[in-house]
């Protein structure tokens, strides 16, 4: 680990000690836990523009849109964010479909993926004629053509195709492999289209691809972009009047020491590509946008010496941030208090829930801190909250967005009444 030998956070120049505080943009992080508590998240608004512009910039010689991955954090807040500066959507529920509507983008920028959709969700797609749904099997490809004659509509449709491609990357978000459960494979694509082409309420619009998350090297995006390509040619050539190339997200950030590639490199080996096939493009970025835009605070409950660790303890745990017990996703740990370089000791960080699992870092090097300091937990803006839970009937963390010197609560920490609310004891237990 890298010992602070910098005063910002990994792929964050928006996260940085100020006068000695770790501040978000211009505000100080302690100055928003006095006022909600800890644990919280917080995002940089100004990073997610930032970033969105990188990328939109890459592509503006290109006819390209960009539909933010909601997946990666669908605070409404974030969204909004993204929506304004012209971003669409990509979605894979319902509830995210309806999480964009009510952020302020339309569904004619909106793309619907995923590959369990089921008729009621398709229903709501094709009734609010959703830009694009991108089918990944022939089953579905069935449904959805059941749904849109009986809606009397037409759905326009990508097929989603699995190119065999290794993304070298975490096996549990690689998605383009034929062992995956994703999409259509690519040798068996050009039925799949034929037949879609003849389903009534089918408009077969383009191809689309995706092939894992948290990519670093550029190499397997464009092995799957030339069998896109080639798949795109034959299609055409055949009749079918394709005119959309979907080829997702899942460029990688920085939480320790990868090199990502650099979005400019990315776009241009995408354009030189596709560019003369005359298809409009969409990308899918999430965790890019968002990823290092946010970080979870914590508070140090104790510091406990067992026989051979040195234990951490923090009041935030695996329902707040799992990706490193699910991924053994590595976190940047800094403390709030800028620290002397001096007087580091290993300790695992862990959390107070009753699981080994609860885990943030292992034999970590970290200065001197002491129960009751602040930490903060970096590039935790994508998969965070998201994948939160209410395990041990924990309070889910609330979440925060700041904008230069402001910020406000995007979503607020539920009482315990709240939470006990939602559950009904049946009335055989309680009668006397």
């Amino acid at each position: 680990m890298t010992k602070l030998a910098k005063t910002e956070a990994p792929g964050a120049p928006e996260f940085a000690y100020r006068k000695g505080e770790l501040c978000a943009d211009n505000v100080p992080l302690a100055r928003i836990a006095d006022e909600v508590g800890t644990p919280f998240y917080v995002y940089s608004g100004t990073q997610i523009e930032r970033r969105y512009r990188e990328f939109a910039d890459a592509f503006s010689d290109a006819r390209a849109t960009i539909c933010y991955s909601v997946k990666a954090n669908p605070n409404l807040g974030v969204i909004a964010t993204l929506g304004k500066l012209g971003a669409g959507a990509d979605v894979v529920s319902e509830g995210e479909f309806r999480r964009a509507l009510a952020a302020g983008i339309p569904a004619s920028r909106v793309i619907f993926s995923g590959i369990g959709k089921t008729a009621s969700e398709l229903e709501f797609a094709v009734a609010h004629d959703v830009h694009q749904i991108n089918v990944e099997s022939v089953p579905e490809l069935e449904a959805l053509s059941a749904v849109a004659t009986r809606l009397g509509r037409t759905a326009r449709i990508a097929i989603r195709v699995n190119p065999d491609v290794d993304a070298r990357t975490h096996a549990k978000i690689t998605t383009g492999k034929k062992e995956n459960k994703f999409g259509i494979d690519i040798a068996h694509a050009a039925s799949a289209y034929r037949r879609a082409a003849a389903m009534p309420g089918i408009a077969p619009v383009g191809i689309a691809v995706h092939i894992g998350s948290q990519l670093t090297s550029l190499r397997p995006f464009e092995t799957a972009f030339r069998r896109v390509a080639e798949l795109y040619r034959s299609l055409r050539a055949q009749g079918i009047p394709l005119e959309r190339l979907d080829l997702g997200g899942g460029v990688g950030i920085r939480y320790k020491d990868e090199t990502p590639p650099a979005i400019a490199d990315y776009a241009a080996s995408a354009k030189r590509i596709f560019g003369n096939s005359g298809a409009s493009l969409s990308f899918e970025p999430g965790r890019y946008l968002v990823g290092n835009a946010g970080v979870l605070v914590a508070k140090i409950v104790y510091v406990k010496k067992g026989v051979t660790h040195r234990f951490i303890i923090l009041d935030a745990a695996m329902n707040d941030l799992i990706r490193p017990a699910l991924y053994d996703a590595w976190h940047e740990i800094m403390p709030l208090n800028e620290k002397a370089r001096r007087g580091w000791k290993e300790a695992d960080v862990v959390g107070p829930v009753c699981e080994t699992g609860d885990t943030f870092a292992t034999r970590r090097k970290l200065p001197p801190v002491e129960a009751g300091e602040l930490v903060a937990l970096m590039s935790a803006g994508a998969y965070g909250a998201s994948m939160g839970s209410g395990y041990n009937t924990r309070l889910p963390a609330p979440e925060v967005l700041v904008r230069g010197s402001q910020f406000a609560v995007i979503r607020a920490r539920p009482s315990y009444d709240a939470v006990l609310a939602q559950d009904h004891i049946p009335p055989w237990l309680t009668a006397n």
